[in-house]
């Protein structure tokens, strides 16, 4: 749970300026001694270097941005082991980093915080915009961050599982599956011929709109950006404070839907008694090289946050959820268990049985039918959706509304609507003109209307 918090007067030391003694560490690789990259290392360092180091800052909040260095050092040398050369070890100074503290390090009175400073300094307290919504003592760990402009707590509390009346919770015997997708994020099809499709075209229009709009910011304030090597203006540092803010904005609004969409299957799943999801991992196809357009297409679509936070609300639920093989469940037939070339469109229809259904939904189908870690093969028969359930995920989202596609896209009008016909008189017939029935067989270039 994020909570948005109401800026002190006095500068914060939990953003410190300080992030871990550089200064020392550029010395060492100048020595060419070994780098302190082990928390245990740096920890004795922080020992050792004395008050002051971080500011401000308290021990445990020390310790925690030394945490997270020493994992992002790991992070990169493991990507850099494995052949990514383009991973980069963490050694460019940063001026915010997120800080966490422990249960009983910290104070929680109603909307205040106290926050833990170093010995010698004024007591820090910090005014939430909001309740938690947790009761105080399930709270274990804060973690106070910047994100977008904006300084935010970050609260982990123990929440237990929820318990169901005897025979109305989750049967462990009823399973469904889930396919994972942009236009739909979530299609879900059950036991009983029950499904779900989750519409994500609001979320997808939220990133093309937002694309659009950086893009002609750029274009405008272009001439006034410095030069490599020059000093910005004021006025730059106005127009980038304001870009991260609609940034931040932005990924806001997206995590938000992503969060809507995973409760309308949990509710849904819930109610339909599932007690195992099968979701279908389609993480391989991130490696693939698609071009520059689809691989942005990939990138906003986030599947990794929608794996976890579909874990995390069914786990609450009481529903077990694992991952199973998803390879061919689009384009595979499930009435004669052939391929089917790639529809351009939601509907797959196979050439061989001339059986017609929704793609996303068969795929949904046919990964219900699947075992977690085994091949892509359909050793069951597949039953498919009759009852149709649709939900909309990212109705905050500016402009959606009602509407399906594209919300912030301006309506346009397609072709013309012609003259205002009056009314027919009472008894008479329309003055308008007459239908024409359409000839299919005329000859190349011959017009099938005559404008009016």
């Amino acid at each position: 749970m994020v909570l948005g918090l109401v800026m002190p007067r006095r500068r914060d030391p939990a953003a410190p300026r300080v992030v871990y003694r550089t200064a020392r560490v550029a010395w060492r690789r100048r020595r060419r001694d070994a780098p302190l990259s082990g928390y245990q290392e740096l920890c004795r360092e922080l020992a050792a270097s004395g008050p002051g180091t971080f500011a401000e800052l308290d021990s445990a909040g020390a310790r925690s941005v030394l945490r997270r260095f020493s994992d992002a050092w790991f992070a990169a040398a493991k990507r850099r082991k494995d052949g990514d050369v383009s991973a980069g070890f963490p050694r460019r100074r940063r001026g915010l980093v997120p800080v966490r503290w422990h249960h009983g390090t910290f104070v929680l009175d109603g909307r205040r915080v106290r926050i833990p400073v170093g010995r010698g300094a004024a007591p820090l307290w910090v005014r939430l915009a909001r309740e938690v919504p947790y009761p105080l003592e399930q709270v274990r760990s804060i973690t106070l961050l910047c994100e977008g402009g904006r300084l935010f707590l970050d609260l982990s509390a123990e929440i237990p599982i929820a318990t169901y009346p005897v025979g109305a919770g989750p049967d462990p015997g009823r399973v469904a599956g889930v396919d994972l997708g942009i236009i739909h994020p979530y299609a879900v099809t059950g036991p009983d011929g029950a499904g779900l499709l989750v519409s994500g075209r609001a979320i997808r229009a939220e990133h093309r709109m937002h694309l659009a709009d950086t893009k002609a910011r750029r274009r405008a304030v272009a001439r006034r950006a410095p030069k490599p090597g020059q000093r910005g203006s004021r006025r730059w540092r106005k127009y980038r404070r304001r870009a991260r803010m609609v940034e931040g904005r932005h990924r806001r609004r997206v995590r938000q839907a992503q969060h809507e969409a995973a409760r309308s299957v949990v509710s849904w799943a819930v109610e339909q008694r599932i007690g195992e999801l099968r979701v279908g991992d389609p993480r391989g196809v991130l490696d693939i090289e698609a071009g520059r357009r689809h691989n942005l297409r990939l990138r906003q679509w986030q599947v990794g946050r929608l794996l976890q936070v579909l874990t995390d609300k069914a786990t609450l639920s009481g529903i077990t959820l694992c991952l199973v093989n998803e390879r061919g469940t689009s384009s595979t037939c499930p009435a004669c268990q052939r391929r089917v070339p790639k529809p351009r469109g939601r509907t797959l229809s196979c050439p061989h049985c001339r059986f017609s259904g929704h793609r996303d939904l068969v795929a949904a189908a046919t990964i219900a039918t699947r075992s977690p870690g085994g091949g892509p093969t359909t050793p069951t028969a597949v039953v498919l959706s009759e009852v149709l359930t649709h939900r909309r995920a990212g109705r905050h989202l500016p402009g959606a509304g009602q509407s399906r596609r594209d919300p912030r896209r301006p309506r346009v009008a397609r072709g013309s609507v012609g003259p205002r016909w009056p009314a027919p008189p009472l008894g008479g017939e329309s003055l308008a003109h007459k239908a024409r029935i359409h000839n299919d067989h005329r000859t190349p270039g011959e017009r099938s209307w005559t404008p009016h």
